[in-house]
């Protein structure tokens, strides 16, 4: 029976269906993909639909460099009006942004919200990503033990990043409402159920996987709070790509199909293409291959 707190008419709310879900086998993964000439993991350009991009008002933050740079370069390219935000620019972001908003730093509300004040007397934004980031090397483990300080660094960085940037830019109308998107650039190693392959026996990355499995919670909540002002919320792992940020793994990176930041922006942008405003749940999709990951 429907209650006075459930609007259903079961006992429990319908879950949103996923799907055929991605491999958590990351190497077995690719080399499938190899094996079957999988097109959509070995030629992104084949399948590529970006038309929905020209003219578009994106806002990236984290877009000086590494994903978030090549993102900005791909929509500008495409005909977006790209608006990069970040503490401090790039020759290259400078190049290809229509407008740089520098001195934004996610773990602020004042940064955040002096963005959201310059951008209120424009038109809104179309596409919000929450791209900036924050993975540090060095251990965090049982034996050298874990890297507290660090892992509070990731969690306020990818986890609270995101909800201070989407607060303050829907707080002052700057995502377009109804019809924007909200798009959180996560991780795979934010999904508890994977744990048990990609770190069976060994944990490991404390900070890394908390701080992610807590941002893809952050946008699983704003998909339900924000799914009345008619704004879509998805969870995208972009993945592997070959930056400065995945270099300590550059070892398995031919093994695991990395691929460079350029093409790993197009599998983003197909993907956030495809987002709508789901009726239920909130997408977290592999990029790598657009199916989705579970949480």
């Amino acid at each position: 029976m429907a209650t006075a707190s459930s609007p259903y008419p079961g006992e429990c709310a319908p879950l949103r269906d996923q799907g055929t879900l991605t491999d958590a086998d990351q190497v077995a993964r690719f080399a499938s993909a190899v094996a079957n000439n999988t097109t959509r993991v070995l030629d992104i350009d084949a399948v590529y639909e970006s038309e929905y991009l020209k003219g578009a008002r994106v806002l990236i933050t984290g877009a000086n460099r590494g994903v978030g740079l090549d993102l900005a370069k791909e929509a500008a390219s495409k005909g977006a009006v790209v608006i990069g935000a970040c503490r401090s620019s790039s020759k290259e972001l400078d190049e290809c942004a229509s407008q740089v908003i520098t001195g934004v730093d996610v773990t602020s509300v004042d940064d955040c919200m002096r963005m959201a004040e310059k951008l209120s007397g424009e038109a809104p934004v179309d596409i919000l990503i929450n791209n900036a980031g924050y993975f540090p090397d060095g251990a965090d483990d049982f034996t050298s033990g874990p890297a507290y300080e660090e892992a509070i660094k990731q969690y306020d960085i990818c986890a609270l990043g995101p909800l201070r940037v989407s607060h303050a830019l829907v707080s002052k109308g700057c995502i377009k409402s109804p019809g924007g998107k909200i798009i959180m650039i996560t991780s795979q190693g934010g999904s508890i159920t994977w744990r048990q392959v990609q770190n069976a026996n060994e944990g490991t990355d404390y900070g890394h996987h908390m701080g992610k499995a807590a941002a893809n919670m952050c946008g699983a909540l704003m998909a339900e709070e924000l799914r009345g002002k008619g704004i879509a919320v998805a969870n995208l792992h972009p993945g592997f790509n070959r930056t400065d940020m995945t270099r300590k793994y550059e070892h398995i990176w031919d093994i695991e199909g990395a691929v460079e930041a350029s093409v790993g922006a197009k599998r983003v942008w197909h993907e956030v293409g495809r987002v709508t405003l789901s009726q239920a749940g909130c997408p977290f999709v592999n990029c790598e291959d657009g199916l989705e990951i579970p949480n």
